[in-house]
């Protein structure tokens, strides 16, 4: 097994971070999605090949664990390398670290596949590409493995109807703006990512009743595991659902499952390990008696990825 690669090095500007003050999930995706290119690249796959054979890979699942927040200004550096080369794509995995100590900030898996660009229909992998994975294969370290998720199968596809009987509860509604898209029309995985984070003052506002604005317990993801179901396009008009899996002593599991609203067809399903935060220590705290009362009472049962 060979060393990972340097596939991105830059630092975290301000409009990427929220209201929790550190780097938002979604620049996470994007800056794990710039990496992939580089490693694409790396494997003989790069943007003039892709133009060629009109073809793109394309991430079909992630799992993702935030080890270390990043805060405006913090430089960061992503290694990454070729967990297993398929048929039909690759398994990558990337890690971002400050470049002051290489303190670990987060890791990524993506399984990604070789589609067509003007469909996303699967295609097969150049035999040219599987023979230069080689150099670049590396084991998956530890750090980088599931720690609170199951790693099962997906299930199948629910719809919209599903989620509604189910009682999840609407949390993002919204368009695919042409700003979320690449140039073919299809939105990006940094905007996947960004409709599940731009529901989360909802989903708590709904949930508890807190308006996360004006408190001073917030939270923090640790954990997530995305499967692309299906290509949302520019101007699809989106719906989230979401739900709570289960509670455990510190963390808590959301689901969420993004539909088109007019077909009722599943786009995307996510599971979320969180944790609540301390805004002035920035340490993860216990969940509160009360917080946690309220919490048992929506776990919905049979929730999943």
């Amino acid at each position: 097994m060979g060393d990972m690669i340097e596939i991105a090095r830059s630092s975290v500007q301000t409009w990427e971070c929220d209201q929790m003050g550190h780097m938002n999930v979604q620049f996470y995706v994007a800056k794990a999605d710039e990496g992939m290119a580089a490693l694409a690249f790396a494997v003989g796959l790069g943007h003039g090949v892709q133009q060629e054979n009109g073809a793109t890979l394309v991430p079909r699942e992630h799992h993702i664990r935030f080890h270390r927040e990043l805060r405006p200004g913090a430089p960061f550096v992503l290694r990454g390398g070729v967990l297993r080369a398929l048929t039909a794509g690759i398994e990558f995995y990337e890690e971002m670290s400050n470049i002051v100590g290489l303190a670990l900030s987060a890791t990524f898996f993506a399984r990604a596949e070789w589609c067509d660009q003007q469909t996303r229909g699967g295609l097969p992998l150049p035999i040219t590409a599987i023979a230069k994975t080689a150099p670049l294969s590396i084991d998956l370290p530890p750090h980088g493995a599931p720690r609170g998720l199951d790693m099962l199968p997906p299930r199948p596809a629910p719809n919209l109807k599903t989620a509604e009987r189910m009682g999840l509860i609407t949390t993002y509604r919204g368009t695919v703006l042409p700003e979320f898209c690449d140039r073919a029309g299809f939105m990006t995985p940094r905007h996947y990512m960004g409709r599940v984070s731009d529901a989360i003052p909802n989903l708590i506002a709904q949930t508890n009743g807190t308006d996360r604005s004006a408190s001073a317990t917030g939270g923090a993801a640790l954990e997530y595991r995305f499967i692309y179901r299906e290509p949302a396009r520019e101007g699809d008009v989106l719906v989230l659902k979401s739900g709570l899996k289960s509670v455990g002593a510190k963390t808590y599991i959301w689901c969420h499952w993004l539909f088109d609203a007019e077909t009722g067809g599943c786009i995307a399903t996510a599971e979320a390990v969180a944790v609540a935060m301390d805004l002035a220590t920035r340490k993860a705290i216990d969940i509160p008696p009360d917080m946690r009362r309220g919490l048992e009472a929506l776990v919905i049962p049979d929730l999943s990825v």
